[in-house]
């Protein structure tokens, strides 16, 4: 028990040598997850500014909030990447405090200043702290486990939410900054904030779940018990708690059908772990209440953590000579396929003769066979896990837990191995680099594994490092096509904006329309190429948009001689932009030359126009203008209603569409995940890793078995690979728990007439 103990201690400390550099990680894994949900909120934000327009009784706020909806629905991409700076900017700057290393913001303000911060100011204080209240509720749970696991890691006592980086108030602050930047018109900021509330906001309860298992998967507080879990319904926890019931008279063989317990001593140990193990199948605080009663930890005690006898000393005796014989492992290399326990059972009987609950190997030997019926995992990989049969068999034996406890580190072992299988190129066959690593790991736990179960979280922490410094090895190839695909979707957000910056001037109808049917077919394209290139060059968005404002205005009529002289001026420098910009999108053919010559006419009419007008000329000119420009606008309206129209039905597609589950499927799809996808041209489908996701999820990277090899899809490309049967997900995660869960469904009903006072006292 000690030396138990003492090792996961190590392992622990060793977890925690660097924890500013596993903070500073952090946050890039939480920006990520943040911004995954970025493109939702925004649309979500939209439509409430939208809605509050149409409520508002101030016309002036009414319009500000509906400009305001219309312009994060057409420019979500330049507000994404405000969020996405201020978010990492917010997070870092928070981690900073928490390591000490920068002064919160609250520490900074002395009680003078605070004395002066004025109404306006306090209600924002105000405003944010209730909306953040909102949402810390919603995730409470995780945000306390995240607590306790910060804590651990900066070996302090306890740690409130005011310190978590993470906290709602911090989110909402970066929010609401990224608006104030997107949007210079002070009156939507007062607009916006109230707005985001838990409603809008973003959904933080699997963003905080996927930091607690970063931080679980680093060795800080694996073992935290339902605090950081989300809450299952009270239908599913009966169900769990019905099944661990059933599991546990099995083992303990108190169900009528149960195979006979080999020993009394084995049927109360197994007894006692049972009460424990129960939390796993869903019944929170029972491993806590049972392990705190005496009688439970005397039984323990007396059964030596599973060892209840000199006969079960005898059976580990037995399957340990077995687990090294010579004539076991040429047999199994000389099989095609697994060898089932059960095989080992009927074709090698004196090895579990004596010592081995019958129970114990019953279960495990269906677990197992459960196991080898998934096609999903490569035989190759079926093989290394039947060589752990016999390890787990004991571990099993040793400590029952491994019933009961999701988190066994034989368990996970197994799942592991299962996880990463669809990885391995048959084709290679032994020379797989990944099917090696697998089979280093096994070999060491089959040769060195007698009652030390840490050897298997050893063998499982080793063999997750080669497979990640594998998939770094093979990152390299995905470099040139995410390039690609942050290029495509940073030109699909751009063209949105370019259309929408030049429907604004357009709408209007006072422009003449060769230069109309210019902007829309011309300079959209030279706009796109703007934003696109923003971010290297922020002025190229200015410039543009001010030589096409130029271009309107010169075309427009100069009726005194100031103006015509200004025209005149401003000229070369006008039509210098525009070529350089039109040379940039490469439009070289006739087309141009054509609307130079149309330019420089209409140029010319406006210079050449008589200076000297009577009052008659004068307003029969205005009154003609006038004209042309309401018929303009009347065409524009019709072809705006019918935009509109257009969008309400896809409005009303898109909402009937994201019932489809395949819509919701395809939305859940996390990095790491394996398909089975049938590919054009291809027999049998193949099996592709979900590499890379865009950060609008409109793109998805794949990469094949052979890791060099890669592909991408868009979101509706893959939604229909899933409707039509051409794709599905690999069944290869937690293959122990699912197999456990088979075999429990056809184990005989728990009895009713042996309650447990404690179990009882839980359920209800």
């Amino acid at each position: 028990m000690l030396k138990s103990e003492t090792s996961a201690q190590t392992a622990f400390s060793g977890s925690r040598e660097n924890p500013e550099a596993l903070l500073q990680a952090l946050v890039s894994v939480a920006t990520h997850l943040m911004l995954a949900q970025v493109d939702a909120f925004s649309g979500r934000l939209s439509n409430a500014l939208l809605a509050h327009s149409e409520s508002a009784h101030d016309s002036r706020e009414a319009s500000l909030s509906f400009g305001a909806g219309q312009l994060i629905k057409k420019n979500t991409y330049a507000y994404y990447y405000l969020v996405s700076a201020e978010l990492e900017k917010a997070f870092r700057r928070e981690t900073a405090v928490l390591l000490g290393k920068a002064a919160g913001a609250a520490s900074n303000a002395s009680e003078d200043e605070l004395s002066l911060v004025s109404y306006e100011e306090m209600d924002k204080k105000l405003a944010f702290s209730r909306a953040a209240r909102a949402v810390e509720l919603q995730a409470a749970e995780q945000y306390a486990a995240l607590n306790m696991r910060f804590a651990s890691l900066l070996q302090k006592d306890a740690l409130s939410i005011a310190q978590n980086p993470y906290r709602p108030e911090v989110i909402l602050h970066a929010l609401w900054d990224a608006w104030c930047q997107f949007d210079p018109e002070q009156g939507t900021h007062g607009l916006v904030l109230p707005l985001l509330n838990a409603d809008i906001l973003f959904d933080l309860t699997p963003v905080l779940h996927e930091l607690n298992q970063h931080l679980v998967s680093k060795g800080i507080l694996p073992d935290l018990q339902d605090s950081y879990r989300v809450r299952r319904t009270r239908s599913a926890d009966k169900k769990a708690a019905d099944d661990g019931e059933r599991l546990r008279q099995f083992l303990s063989g108190t169900t009528d059908n149960a195979v006979s317990a080999s020993a009394a001593g084995g049927q109360s140990a197994q007894a006692a772990q049972g009460m424990q193990g129960n939390a796993a199948f869903g019944m929170p605080g029972q491993a806590g209440a049972a392990a705190g009663t005496a009688g439970v930890a005397g039984a323990m005690g007396a059964a030596g953590a599973g060892i209840s006898s000199a006969a079960s000393a005898a059976g580990l005796q037995q399957l340990s000579a077995l687990q090294n014989s010579q004539a076991l492992m040429q047999w199994l290399s000389q099989e095609q396929g697994p060898v089932s326990l059960a095989r080992m059972r009927e074709q090698m009987p004196e090895a579990f003769h004596q010592g081995v609950a019958p129970q114990t190997l019953e279960v495990l030997s269906q677990v197992f066979d459960e196991v080898f019926r998934n096609d999903e995992i490569p035989v190759a990989v079926k093989q290394l896990i039947s060589l752990l049969q016999i390890p787990v068999l004991k571990a099993a034996m040793l400590d029952q837990q491994f019933f009961f406890n999701t988190q066994h580190p034989a368990r996970r072992l197994i799942d592991a191995l299962s996880r990463f299988s669809p990885g391995v190129d048959e084709t290679k066959a032994a020379q797989d680099p990944l099917l090696q690593s697998m089979q280093k790991h096994v070999e060491r736990v089959t040769r060195e594994f007698d009652q030390e179960i840490a050897l298997f979280d050893e063998a499982l922490r080793d063999l997750e490092a080669e497979v990640a410094s594998q998939e770094k090895a093979a990152e390299q190839a995905l470099q040139a096509p995410i390039r690609s695909a942050l290029r495509k979707e940073k030109i699909r957000q751009a063209t949105v904006t370019a259309n929408h910056e030049v429907e604004l001037r357009v709408g209007s109808g006072e422009i003449v329309a060769f230069v109309e049917t210019f902007l829309e077919n011309r300079w959209v394209k030279v706009l796109t190429l703007a934003y696109s290139v923003q971010d290297e060059k922020p002025q190229a968005v200015e410039d543009a948009i001010r030589t096409m404002d130029d271009l309107i205005w010169s075309v427009k009529p100069k009726i005194t001689m100031p103006e015509r002289q200004e025209l005149l001026r401003r000229l070369p420098a006008i039509l210098a932009r525009l070529n350089k910009w039109l040379s940039l999108i490469k439009w070289d053919d006739a087309d141009r030359v054509r609307f130079f010559a149309e330019l420089a006419e209409c140029h010319a009419s406006i210079v050449r126009a008589p200076l000297e007008l009577s009052p008659d000329r004068q307003l029969e000119l205005a009154v003609e203008a006038a004209q042309r420009a309401a018929e303009r606008r009347l065409e524009k309206r019709a072809e705006a209603e019918r935009k509109a129209q257009k969008e309400q039905e896809e409005q009303v597609t898109q909402q009937e569409t994201s019932q489809d589950p395949y819509v919701q499927l395809v939305e859940q799809l996390e990095r790491g995940i394996w398909l089975a996808l049938q590919r054009d041209g291809l027999p049998e489908p193949v099996r592709v890793r979900l590499a890379w996701v865009s950060p609008m999820r409109s793109l998805y990277i794949f990469t094949t078995v052979q890791k060099d090899q890669t592909f991408s899809l868009s979101t509706q490309e893959v939604q229909q690979a899933f409707r039509s049967g051409q794709a599905r997900l690999l069944e290869v995660e937690k293959i122990m728990d699912r197999a456990l869960q088979e075999v429990v469904q056809r184990l005989p009903e728990a009895a009713a007439d042996n309650p447990e006072p404690e179990l009882q006292e839980v359920t209800a």
